[in-house]
């Protein structure tokens, strides 16, 4: 099967307008509008940058450090500021605001999913090296250089007679 093919400036132009229409009214800290707008920046390297594998990398590692802190923020803040805004004239702009920084934040697994195929087009690989894990070396493949093989009769060089 076969990936859509999704522009890269689709997605940064989505979660752009997401983000702002999430910044709208202060609801969060000051940590959603920096991280996420980082991470605009580094969308915005890698639609500057179409071949580096770097670019797109850390726009989807940034993408996915988002994620984490998108769920903290909304698990920690979002109820307090509800019950804030329930009884004022900002209730539905709260609403809407928060909505889209949800909207936003369900979107973002799929955009990483499209970030790590386009990482794979632009010749970045998955290598993970955790340190402490070290795979074990296949030795099959290596030439011992214990004893070395006699050279064959047709390469030596003819034995001359003077």
């Amino acid at each position: 099967m076969e990936l859509p093919a999704v522009n890269l400036k689709a997605i940064v132009f989505i979660h752009w307008l997401l983000t702002i229409f999430s910044c709208m009214i202060e609801w969060v800290p000051n940590a959603y509008y920096l991280a996420n707008l980082t991470v605009l920046a580094l969308g915005v390297w890698a639609i500057a940058q179409r071949d580096s594998s770097d670019a797109i990398f850390m726009f989807f590692i940034g993408l996915v450090a988002t994620i984490v802190t998108d769920i903290l923020l909304f698990a920690l803040f979002f109820s307090p500021l509800e019950l804030k805004y329930e009884n004022t004239s900002f209730r539905d702009l709260f609403r809407f605001s928060s909505g889209m920084a949800i909207l936003s934040l369900i979107f973002k697994p799929m955009s990483c999913f499209f970030c790590y195929h386009m990482y794979r087009e632009r010749g970045g690989e998955c290598n993970v090296n955790l340190g402490f894990i070290n795979p074990g070396r296949d030795r099959n493949t290596y030439q011992s250089i214990d004893h070395l093989d006699a050279p064959a009769e047709q390469d030596k060089a003819p034995v001359r007679s003077y």
